[in-house]
């Protein structure tokens, strides 16, 4: 998941730059190309936090799923505002992309052992 993320934010600083910008919310009060930049440079950093920050995992999970509950509005916003982007050019297929969201909360919280350390927690 950490070579995902870096993979992912390398596409919002270059060739996905476009792509990700249709994706940004009018109603966010910020420019769109530095929201996509900024979310670029975050996801490259947890991405590499993942990768390289191994006893510091579970931590860098919470932050991975905060920060895909945080980008959620512009997988809600580009199914509203019906914005063809990544090749969801359908109501269809934008309305399923909003269940994979949830899919990669709980990912970010499985690979980084979240679960395991939470039932370690609680049985101390």
């Amino acid at each position: 998941m950490g070579a995902f993320m870096v993979f992912a934010g390398t596409g919002h600083l270059t060739f996905k730059r476009k792509e990700f910008q249709a994706q940004v919310p009018v109603w966010l009060p910020m420019n769109k190309d530095f929201v996509v930049v900024a979310s670029g440079i975050v996801e490259i950093g947890l991405g590499l936090a993942m990768l390289f920050w191994k006893d510091k995992r579970v931590f860098v999970g919470v932050l991975l799923a905060l920060f895909y509950v945080l980008i959620f509005p512009g997988n809600i916003n580009q199914y509203v505002e019906q914005i063809d982007s990544f090749g969801l050019d359908t109501d269809k297929k934008r309305f399923q992309r909003l269940f994979f969201q949830p899919l990669l909360v709980y990912g970010a919280l499985w690979s980084t052992g979240y679960f395991e350390a939470k039932q370690i927690e609680n049985h101390s």
